[in-house]
């Protein structure tokens, strides 16, 4: 690889990869995002955002630095460009592998806490610009949109989030209901330009701190529900879009030392309302299709393919967790009690069967046209079992924990004051470290396990993917059962079966009857 030096703060040469400061400057353009009862002039200085901001643009930094360049980027086809991996099309196990190697990276930088980091959907844009031959067969679809869309938002390694889910309303109802019907965003106009959408979608996680968000529905669409089966690519300061933001868990923290994790790592969550915003045709990938709009996730890749580098992310999530509860035992000196080794041994092989299905979804994995693919049935399995994995994981290390995350000092200003800062010395005893550095343990370890932030975290766990019924349904439609079943019937076959003395007669009777 060769290293271009840098002028003034333009790169020369070879285009090198988007950086922190490049992001950062990219916020800066006047969308409409609210919190607290007033817009935000800037959500990379205003303290609900800023830190998480920066966490992004370390993500940048981390793969534009020359040392990551070859593991963080890959050089576009068309050449003289570097852009993340994520966006890279694998045409073999080896490309699958090295993109992962890349995620692996990106996601050991906020220990798996970003779910919709910037190679999230990147990874859908990525498996849908790998199935434009499919919109091409649908009278809704868009494949040359989708194709130029994936190469702009490469180029420009953007960050992109997503609103694929309705607002809840009423659930008894189908979305074209009454009270349900102008809730979710729908096409609403549309003329020789492209079309106008109204209405609002959730759930915007990360949708505030991206460039653009893609507008679209997972679930399933019926006949005569047309105006809602849009699929599109809308920069997040167009004109229209609105995004209400959750509570920011960043802005309710005392400091980094007292809660480390929600300080500098929460993406946030908005709910995006689009009021009367229009969308270029060039823009748009489905159009007013309910077949296509379903088929682009479950018969395309897009929906295996994001939740892979979901997996991946939540494997190294794991492993953070697992070290933590290590790292707690040995503060508290139970580490060498046989029973809590037992647990650990628990929380080991739980990391380690996320780890196998990544590692096996790509032995596994196969061909979709010309690119390698993860192996969708595993990918499903290891989802059904994370959704129930995750708060079984956080229960057990709160059980090791004990009330270690509670007797802490109330926050850093304590170590400030001499009467208390002389409790602290004597009560924060620890079997591995000093108090001060206990301290700083059980309050990550309270940041993890149950704080705001952590709670918010358990329920993402729970339903990024879906609910329940959805993933488990997704792992019923993929399995092989053809290679299951035939294991049965092949069996069956093997050896012969009793015949029913009189059984004809029984049935001719059965039958007059």
């Amino acid at each position: 690889m060769r290293i271009v030096p840098v002028d003034n703060g333009k790169r020369l040469g070879l285009w090198m990869s988007k950086t922190g400061d490049q992001h950062l400057r990219s916020l800066q353009d006047g969308r409409a995002v609210y919190v607290n009862g007033k817009k935000v002039s800037d959500v990379t200085t205003n303290s609900a955002y800023r830190n998480a901001a920066r966490s992004i643009a370390g993500l940048y930094d981390f793969q534009s630095h020359p040392e990551n360049l070859e593991l963080m980027t890959y050089e576009t086809p068309e050449g003289g460009k570097r852009v993340n991996r994520s966006w890279q099309l694998p045409r073999s196990l080896e490309d699958l592998i090295a993109r992962r190697k890349a995620l692996t990276a990106w996601a050991e930088l906020h220990q798996g806490f970003m779910g919709r980091s910037p190679d999230h959907v990147a990874s859908t844009i990525a498996a849908m610009h790998m199935a434009q031959d499919l919109y091409a067969q649908y009278p809704g679809g868009k494949a040359g949109n989708i194709r130029d869309y994936y190469k702009y938002a490469r180029d420009n390694d953007l960050y992109l989030s997503y609103v694929i889910i309705d607002p809840q309303g009423d659930r008894s109802k189908g979305t074209s209901a009454s009270g349900n019907a102008d809730l979710a965003v729908s096409i609403c106009d549309e003329d020789s330009e492209g079309i106008t959408v109204r209405g609002a979608k959730m759930l915007g996680t990360g949708a505030i701190l991206s460039n653009e968000v893609l507008v679209t529905t997972l679930r399933p669409l019926s006949k005569g529900e047309e105006k809602y089966a849009f699929t599109a690519a809308v920069p997040v300061n167009a004109p229209g879009v609105k995004l209400m933001s959750r509570r920011s868990y960043e802005e309710a923290s005392s400091s980094t030392f007292d809660y480390p994790l929600a300080s500098r790592l929460d993406e946030n969550d908005a709910l995006l309302y689009f009021d009367d915003t229009k969308i270029p045709w060039d823009r748009v990938f489905v159009h007013r299709d309910v077949d296509l709009q379903l088929a682009q996730w479950h018969v395309a890749p897009t929906h295996s393919y994001q939740n892979y580098q979901a997996t991946i992310r939540l494997m190294v999530k794991l492993r953070f967790l697992v070290g933590l509860a290590r790292k707690i035992t040995e503060a508290i000196g139970t580490i060498n009690f046989a029973p809590v080794r037992e647990v650990l041994g628990e929380l080991t092989s739980e990391v380690s069967t996320i780890e196998a299905c990544v590692y096996g979804m790509e032995a596994a994995g196969s061909y979709y046209g010309e690119y390698f693919m993860p192996n969708r049935d595993i990918l499903y399995g290891a989802q059904v079992n994370s959704q129930r994995l995750y708060s079984r994981v956080i229960t057990t290390i709160r059980e090791l924990a004990g009330g270690g995350v509670l007797m802490l000092p109330s926050n850093i200003s304590d170590f400030d004051n001499p009467e208390i800062a002389h409790v602290i010395s004597r009560t924060q005893y620890s079997a591995s470290g000093d108090p001060v550095e206990r301290v700083k343990l059980f309050k990550l370890a309270w940041d993890a396990l149950g704080s705001e932030f952590a709670s918010r975290h358990v329920q993402y766990e729970m339903f990024y993917s879906g609910p329940r019924a959805v993933t488990t349904g997704m792992a019923y439609r993929n399995f092989n059962w053809d290679q299951a079943t035939g294991m049965v019937d092949r069996l069956m076959q093997s050896y012969p079966s009793p015949k029913l003395a009189g059984a004809a007669g029984v049935l001719r009777t059965n039958a007059a009857e």
